[in-house]
């Protein structure tokens, strides 16, 4: 029976994501190129032969992206700065706004003062203005809020509101770490894998993604999966590797269900379940992973660990060469069916996507 066979993974380059735990992200690299020489962080698909193994640091570069996100949580025995929160969270922004703004001009609150930063760079409530979002994010800062050291690193390393600073973002996320906060801890390991703004460090990187994957942050867990699996700052380690894949999954972190689905069909690291690795593979491919897309194509056209299924295997094949991820050997099952066939793979693959 033909193996699945594990993914090399490589850190690319680094850019800031919108959202409430918004972070720099680890992009792939290019779909038909070949591994960057630099260390793992997230997957990039190969057809079922020999994975390469990766090479040594990464050099990620910043790119421009939406402006960071933060959720600023508020105090729980402050019952004013629970209303600040709970109007935010029910998207009342306004009243968000204006609650925020008394606590913050009457109370110097810090986690008020965050909030009206989080609202100014996101447009909530108010027009978007990158100025004043670095102001009171600056305030909260010097008053000691974590999330405003995360978000106001997130906004220098993106340019937004004044030219690039990577040696302040970085201050401010090691100073945001050392508060407790896992999204810092993760983007400051970024920073020791890059070697740019700071020295090149692995060993620390492993450090900074072991607390925030202890955290909870599921980025960091699949980042760190990765580390154990290639023995990146850490000893090489089968089983923990395995195990922090599979909190990621549980988190829907996509590219990380794409790798534990593959290491429970091998068994490596796992006891083998070809059929829970089947059932990860269709999820991350609904999700939209070319590479999960590739990976249950064959599955089901060769009938690894399911009975096979031609037509359902080569629509995802066709999904997925939309998105870059060809591949020969699903190109030639697909020239080798009957017309009748082929039409009912192009109708299924249509459908899916959205077009006639």
């Amino acid at each position: 029976m033909m193996i699945l066979r594990p993914i090399s993974i490589l850190l690319g380059c680094l850019m800031l994501t919108a959202g409430a735990a918004a972070q720099i992200s680890l992009a792939p690299p290019g779909a038909q190129s070949p591994p960057a020489s630099k260390p793992a962080a997230k997957p990039k698909a190969k057809p079922p032969v020999a994975a390469k193994k990766p090479a040594a640091a990464a050099t990620p570069k910043p790119a421009a992206t939406p402006a960071a996100t933060v959720t600023p949580a508020p105090a729980p025995d402050d019952p004013n700065v629970d209303l600040v929160y709970g109007a935010y969270q029910r998207g009342q922004y306004k009243t968000a706004f204006d609650l925020a703004l008394k606590r913050a001009q009457d109370n110097n609150d810090p986690k008020a003062m965050t909030m009206l930063g989080e609202l100014y760079a996101n447009a909530m409530g108010v027009k978007r203005d990158y100025a004043k979002a670095i102001d009171w994010y600056k305030r909260a800062s010097d008053l000691g809020d974590r999330e405003a050291m995360f978000a106001l690193a997130m906004l220098r390393i993106s340019g937004r509101g004044g030219p690039v600073d990577h040696e302040e973002a970085a201050k401010l996320l090691a100073s945001s770490a050392k508060l407790g906060e896992p999204k810092a801890a993760y983007n400051l390991a970024l920073l020791y894998l890059d070697g740019q703004t700071l020295p090149q460090d692995v060993k620390r990187a492993a450090e900074l993604m072991r607390v925030a994957a202890d955290a909870g942050n599921p980025e960091a867990q699949y980042a760190l999966a990765t580390f154990y699996k290639e023995g990146t700052g850490v000893p090489k380690d089968l089983e923990k590797s395995v195990a922090l894949l599979q909190a990621a999954s549980l988190a829907d972190n996509v590219d990380a269900e794409v790798e534990y689905a593959i290491a429970l069909f091998n068994g490596s690291g796992t006891p083998k379940n070809e059929a829970a690795a089947v059932a990860l593979l269709r999820k991350a491919a609904k999700q939209g992973s070319p590479i999960a897309q590739n990976r249950l194509a064959h599955v089901l056209v060769d009938g690894m660990g399911v009975p096979v299924d031609k037509i359902e295997g080569l629509k995802w094949h066709l999904v997925a060469k939309t998105a870059g991820k060809g591949d020969p050997v699903l190109d030639g099952s697909l020239a080798d069916l009957s017309p009748e066939d082929r039409a009912k793979v192009d109708a299924a693959a249509r459908k899916w996507l959205g077009t006639k």
